[in-house]
This record gives structure tokens, sequence and C-alpha cells, in this order.
């Protein structure tokens, strides 16, 4: 009796689970890329899904929180599955036929008003490396405007411009993620890779297994400073100094490598100059860091036969960010520990294609390759490439927030965002939503209607990383393949089949007649040919077989470049650029004041990724943080009336936000920490100032000068 009732009872279980599909793909969050595949299993009237790892060179199949859950926001009953027009203040679904037919209409309209360039477009680091070069061709060839940026100016463009001008080349990491732990020390500068990407975090735990040296650069005290042997807790936006004070004990007690300087590289006597009228006392006062760790950080470094450094947002996200990686790469280069086995840099990239996005296209200045879109010999190329005379390619516009200023001061009258959301990833945040009320058309392509989208006359519906197949190059400049094969919900379009369509009714479907992203992938790959991002030689077959490869890859022979500058950097003399770096940025800083006594610092927590459009959309992510909050320290927020789990008012120059407090010893008495991911009236960036670094156009996140106070106190005045 109890065998009948056992096999009714499973073949009750069987019929339920009607069909099972399982598609492979790779997280679409971090840099990492790890591969995935997510079963779905339709279920009565239902379905439902789980995601295992899959083993890969880079993760090792390892997933964290954020990608087990990522197919609960692609799977989500708020995705958007029709083209949405807003009519009186709300949406309505229309035809993609009216939609396109709407987009050509105000385009043209607005273009024979003000000029081409009154529209704009908008990317983001998260487009596949197809969509990505796509995106630029669509502004520079459909639209003939040169503004052009995208979301990745706030993540890696310091790192970028200081790799490109100190070696000549920017890729994620100089060397291979396995010689990590193999490295005798390393610095990591502003990283929280525990948090943020925890899935690299075996290689450094291996390496510290194997005796590596950890050497930790942050205001916090982190999950990820829990690794150090020796953690450099500065003030908020010293960086730059502090890596000064590690110079001058490296040539005063004589860690260089001479014959390296010599051979490989330029500037070491101005460094040696400037540093010689430089006092440890000075620097050791301005970044709150005792001499005798500066001290021990740079004879460890020094001494120690290889090694690496490791930065992120913590040091990049600043008015001078670019200065402050360029002074960390002075000592790799005064070292010599750059181009040899387990030594080099790795700029540890944030968004998922955070490395492709900025290659191939979407910044202001660049063309597909690395080129730069103002060398008479990289326009002639591409324009030839692409089939257009020179003198139409548009020259360079201006950075992503910038495009904001733009619009205020009436040169942009429209724009197209495509994987973004700038209301609350831009600084000055309140001065951005101000100036999206103030076009005349906003178009934004997403999966949801974030906080911009809101905003938008016009959405369109687009794809997810389960349905939208392209290439990402991930953080060590390995180029994978993000299968997909799960049908499109609804009327969704892939990013790119979007810039064909609105192509196509635009009159210039001749430069977009592509049926697929391998397609795309193959012109991109012409178009990098000869470029510094030389993607010529991987194919889509090629990265199927190896699992990803390495740019730069010339030819269709070549195995791709594993390590970099191993007999000499990519600038036309074969040297390494150093220069002289100052303590105090040249865009000065906000310093605390009686009015404003306490610094902020931003950044990630595990569960969540950016604006948190996505991350917010899974119950099981959502569910770990719901709301923002203010990391204190229990002495600053004694001083301040501030209980833990307090409701707690932040004000700064340009704004107010209220959070809930939390208290922690881990962070400085001087500095508060809080998160970007979230909107509205716990929007961080609302607080943060619209200056800029003079190089890279970076935006100061790390330091914003605040006051605090209770809710509570300010009800009961």
């Amino acid at each position: 009796m109890m065998t009948d009732l056992l096999l009714k009872y499973f073949r009750t279980k069987q019929q339920q689970v009607q069909s099972e599909r399982t598609y492979d793909t790779q997280c679409p969050f971090c840099s990492m890329q790890c591969k995935m595949q997510v079963i779905e299993q339709s279920v009565v009237t239902r379905k439902r899904y789980k995601t295992i790892a899959k083993d890969n060179p880079t993760s090792e199949g390892r997933l964290c929180v954020k990608g087990l859950n990522a197919h609960q926001h692609a799977t989500h009953r708020d995705r958007i599955k029709y083209p949405l027009l807003k009519v009186n203040g709300g949406f309505e679904q229309i035809t993609w036929e009216r939609a396109l037919a709407i987009i050509k209409e105000k385009f043209e309209e607005i273009q024979k008003e003000h000029g081409k360039n009154a529209v704009s477009v908008y990317g983001g680091g998260s487009l596949t490396n197809e969509e990505s070069y796509l995106l630029g061709k669509f502004a520079r060839v459909t639209l003939k405007t040169k503004y052009i940026d995208y979301n990745g100016r706030f993540c890696m463009s310091a790192a970028a411009s200081a790799a490109n001008q100190a070696f000549g080349i920017d890729r994620g990491l100089t060397n291979r993620l396995s010689e990590i732990e193999e490295t005798d020390c390393m610095i990591l500068s502003g990283t929280n890779i525990a948090e943020c990407q925890p899935t690299i975090m075996p290689y450094f735990e291996r390496a510290k297994e194997n005796g590596t040296y950890v050497i930790v650069i942050d205001p916090r005290k982190t999950e990820t400073t829990k690794l150090a042997d020796l953690h450099l807790q500065l003030k908020p936006g010293t960086d730059a100094a502090l890596v000064n004070g590690l110079l001058k004990v490296l040539l005063d007690e004589g860690y260089t490598d001479a014959s390296f300087i010599e051979e490989r590289t330029k500037g070491f006597k101005e460094i040696e100059q400037h540093l010689s009228m430089m006092k440890l006392e000075e620097i050791s006062e301005h970044t709150g860091v005792a001499i005798a760790d500066i001290q021990k950080a740079a004879r460890v470094f020094g001494a120690k036969k290889t090694g690496m450094i490791f930065t992120a947002r913590g040091v990049e996200q600043q008015t001078d960010g670019y200065m402050a990686v360029r002074n960390l790469l002075n000592m790799l280069m005064v070292t010599g520990k750059i181009g040899k086995p387990s030594c080099g840099y790795g700029a540890i990239t944030g968004q998922a294609n955070g490395q492709g996005g900025r290659e191939h296209g979407q910044k202001a200045d660049q063309l597909p390759g690395y080129r730069s879109i103002e060398n008479e010999e990289h326009r002639a190329y591409i324009a030839n490439i692409w089939g257009i005379e020179k003198e139409d390619l548009p020259r360079k516009g201006v950075s992503a927030y910038e495009m904001f200023e733009k619009v205020h001061e009436g040169d942009i009258k429209a724009m197209f965002i495509m994987g973004s959301n700038p209301i609350v990833s831009n600084p000055n945040a309140t001065y951005v939503k101000e100036a999206l009320k103030k076009l005349e058309f906003l178009v934004s392509v997403d999966m949801f209607i974030s906080e911009t989208g809101q905003l938008a006359d016009l959405i369109l519906p687009t794809t997810s990383y389960l349905e939208d197949e392209g290439t990402m190059t991930n953080l060590e400049g390995r180029v994978t393949l993000r299968e997909a094969s799960k049908e499109k919900p609804g009327q969704t379009k892939h990013d790119w089949e979007i810039l064909c369509e609105i192509s196509r009714v635009m009159g210039k479907e001749k430069y977009f007649s592509f049926t697929s992203a391998e397609d795309i992938f193959n012109e991109l790959r012409v178009a990098s040919r000869g470029g510094v991002a030389d993607y010529y030689g991987i194919t889509y077959e090629r990265i199927r077989k190896n699992d990803g490869m390495f740019w730069p890859c010339p030819t269709l022979e070549h195995e791709g470049t594993e390590t970099l500058f191993e007999e000499s950097f990519q600038h036309t003399d074969k040297k390494g650029i150093m220069i002289v770096v100052a303590n105090e940025s040249n865009v000065p800083k906000e310093k605390a004041s009686n009015e404003f006594p306490l610094y902020l610092t931003t950044g990630r927590i595990m569960s969540h990724y950016l604006t948190g459009v996505q991350t917010r959309k899974s119950a099981a992510l959502a569910a770990r943080n719901v709301e923002s909050h203010l990391q204190i320290h229990p002495e600053t927020a004694f001083k301040y009336g501030i209980r833990d789990n307090m409701l707690v008012e932040i004000e700064s120059k340009r704004g107010k936000i209220e959070v809930r407090s939390l208290l922690s010893n881990e962070i400085r008495q001087d500095t508060v920490f809080v998160p970007f991911h979230w909107a509205d009236s716990q929007n961080v960036n609302n607080l943060v100032s619209k200056e800029l670094d003079p190089t890279c156009r970076m935006p100061g996140f790390k330091v914003t000068t605040v006051k605090v106070k209770s809710v509570h106190e300010q009800v009961n005045q």
C-alpha cells in the first residue's frame, strides 16, 4: 500500500514538471563574468529557476549571491515587454512601428532646427562589445553627433587614462589572474573586492596562504582589509600624497631597480628631485597614516622580489584619481615590478563590460580599437571601414556629466540612453535630473522603468543577459562569449536590433545591415585591427574553443597576449613614462569645516549592483538590504546624538538625504560611508560635487564634506 502511494506521489511530481530547459550564459554583473547555467522548469502553471556555476578559467566555477539570483530580475513581472509612450504623464503601450516613427520625427526635427549635435547618446558599461561598438557607430553615422559618452566614465576612466599615459595601453590586468597567488607582495588601493567582486577573492586568499604580504589602503576596515598584513587607513582623498610617502622611502633607502629605470623608463630624475623636497612628517600629518606604517609598507614592497598593485574606485573616483593612479604606477616602475611573472598592475574593473565598453567607441574621444577620434590617421581608417567620408565623422564631444551641463546650456535638446540610469549614477544628481526634465525628447532603452525612465518620453524594451548573445571583455583582458538562447519575451528587442531599426527608418540601413551579434563582431574585429585594442584575431569559434582569448590578438594565428610589457611598453620609444605627482589636487577638494565636519565616501555593498535597477528586482537580493545606510563610528555618532538604526539626515553643500544609521568601529572617526545603489531621498549622489578630474573627467565621489543629525532631533526642533 505504501509503495503504491509513493509511486503515485513521484508520478504526480514527474507530471507536474512538464518540461525543463537549460540556458548556458554568464553573470550580467561584475567584470569577473562568471559562467553559469540557468535551469528553467515548467511546473503546472508556473516556471521555477535555479542557477548552477560552470567551470571556467576566470572564476573557476564560483558564483556570488548576485549571480545566483540574477535570473530573478530577468524573469520579473515588471519587465517592459512593449514600447511605452508617455501620454498625459503616464505610459501607454504602442507598436514598434509607431515608436520608430516618433524617434525619426523627433530626432530629425530637433537636428534640423538646432543642428546635428543637439541629439546626444548616453551608453552603459554592461553592454556587450558588439552593442558598445554599434552604439558608437550609431551616434557618429546615423545621428552624426559628437555627443556620446557612457557611465563607465565613472568607473574606469582614471585607471584607463593613467595606464594609457604611463604604459601606452590600458587593459584591466597586465597579467593573468593566476599570477596573483604567486606574487610576494601586493598593494590593494581603494578596492573592497571581498564585497564587490567576491569570486575573485580565492586568488588573493591563496596568495595569502602562500606567504604573500598584503597591504591594503582604505579609509574603512572592510572584509578585504581582514586579509591585510598592513592596513593603511588614510584620510579620504589623500591617496596621491600617501604614495609620495611610499616612493620617498623607496628612493631614500635604495629600493629601486636602476637598470630597469635606465633601460625601460623616463621621467625618474624629475621624480627624484620632487621627492627630495618632501618630508615624511608632513605626509603623515596630511594622510593620517603613521610614519612607521608608511616606512614598513614601502620597505616590504621594495624588498620583495615580486609585487603587484591593484586599484579600484576608492582611489580612482577622486578629482585627482588619475594622478593618484599614476603615482602607484610610478611605484611599479621605480622598483621594476612590471612586465615580469607575478609583477604588474591590475585595475579591478567594476561593470560587467567596463573594459570592452571603453575600447570600441562609447567614449567621447574614442573610436574602435582604442583609437583616438582626433587622430587623422585613425579617423581615416574607421571612416573607410564604415564607408563614410572622414570629414563626416564628428570630432570629440564631452564626458558623461558634462553632457548634462550642455543640456542646461541649451546645446543638447534630446538624449538617447541605452543601458544606464544617470539620475542615480551621476554626481550632483539633482542637477542631472533637472537637465533630463529640460530635454525636448528623451528615449530610454531598458528592461525596467528606472528613475531615469520615469522622465522619458519613450521607453524601448530590451532583452536580458539570458536572451542577448554577445562578447564581453573581463577584468584580465580576456574576451568571453556570452551564449544566450532564451526566447525574447513579448516584443523586446536586443540593443543591437534597436540600433539597426532606428538607423533603418532614418535612412542609414546600409551601414547597419546586421543579422546577428556575430556579424557585428566580425566588423568590430576589422575596425579594431591595428589599434591598441586589437581584436582582429579573435573569433566566436576561437573564443568557444579556448574558453576566451586575451587581446591584443592581431592575427588568426596569434594565441592572444596574456602578459603585457615583457619586453617593452606600448609607447613609440618603448619606454614607460613616470611623472611628478603633487600631494594636493589642482582641483581643490572639500575640506572638513565647522559647518561640514565629516568626510563622506561612497561605494558598493555585496547584494546590489550600480543603481540597483536590476538587483532591487531580485527578491533574494533586495531582502538582504532593503534600504541604504550611513556607516558611522560610534564615538562620532555619540557626538551628534545618533544611535544605531536611527533615521539620519546627511547634508552637503548640494542637498540632503535621509538614511538609517549603522554604527561601526570599522571606519575612521572623521569619515562616514553611504552605498550608492538607491535613488530619490536615499540617493547619495545628490550630495556629491560636480567637480571633475581635469584629465579623465572622473567625479570626486569619494570625498564630500557633510554634516549629520538625527531626523528625530529635527522633528523636535
